[in-house]
């Protein structure tokens, strides 16, 4: 991205630009690293690259994203399984004990004083960096939009997921509904509404904090991730995403508080 600012943190990484939109992407699973004082926390080695501990591709689609929209990025630097930024503290699943039936022995009996430690060092300052990306953003519209980038594995539990990209959304469809439209109009992408998984469900905190409760245009992106494991893929479905957000982003009325 040209004059793009990159800049790496323990929690989180940070791409800075002068930005065509109000609009910020994040990752809330873009990276597999596991500090090495947590030992891998205890996970098979076999595992260490798997769906379980990031989201595979997805922070390279964020980054291509940005650098064609020109806009910032947010993205977390450290493995799911050391905390998961897109849950709430109190959700179980903040520091999984099993993933998707793979053992996570580090997890199994961690106390509030190691929950506190992971949450000060690697949660809470990724959170702080979206919301202070947000206020920066606010020099452009009252009201800039969030969109999260997320990937999915071609199948779960035995059930082949066939959607090429899923947007999830609740209440607010003022991005959403636009996204659907443009790429069911397409006939080589097959998108899923809530599907595969749903912007409904409460394990959503990244949009819901920061979004839905200040009453944010957003939007959540799922991409399946076979399609971007590659450079060549990456580059692709960021081009779709780019050629259905534009027009969106275009508009000038999006950026208006939601009220309610």
């Amino acid at each position: 991205m040209a004059n793009a600012r990159f800049t790496q943190y323990e929690s989180h990484m940070l791409v800075e630009c002068e930005a065509q939109f109000p609009l910020l992407l994040v990752c809330d699973h873009a990276s597999a690293h596991i500090p090495s004082e947590l030992h891998n926390l205890g996970v098979a080695k076999q595992y260490l690259q798997d769906h379980i501990v990031w989201d595979i591709g997805a922070g390279n689609v964020a980054c291509e994203l940005g650098r064609q929209l020109k806009v910032p990025v947010v993205l977390a630097n450290h493995s799911r399984l050391v905390i998961d930024c897109n849950r709430d503290l109190d959700d179980p699943t903040a520091f999984p004990a099993v993933s998707d039936g793979v053992s996570v022995p580090g997890n199994r009996e961690i106390d509030a004083a190691e929950r506190e430690q992971r949450a000060n060092s690697f949660y809470w300052p990724y959170h702080h960096a979206v919301r202070d990306e947000l206020c920066k953003l606010e020099q452009l519209a009252a009201a800039p939009a969030l969109i999260a980038i997320h990937s999915f594995t071609p199948s779960l539990d035995g059930v082949r997921r066939p959607w090429h990209l899923g947007a999830l959304w609740d209440k607010d469809e003022r991005i959403s509904a636009p996204f659907i439209r443009h790429l069911r109009e397409l006939d080589d992408v097959l998108i899923g509404d809530n599907e595969p998984y749903s912007g409904r469900h409460p394990a959503d905190f990244t949009l819901d904090h920061h979004a839905e409760a200040e009453g944010l245009p957003h939007l959540g992106i799922e991409i399946r991730q076979d399609l971007i494991d590659t450079t060549a893929g990456v580059r692709r479905w960021a081009e779709v995403l780019t050629g259905a957000l534009m027009p969106i982003l275009g508009a000038g009325a999006l950026y208006t508080h939601r009220a309610g």
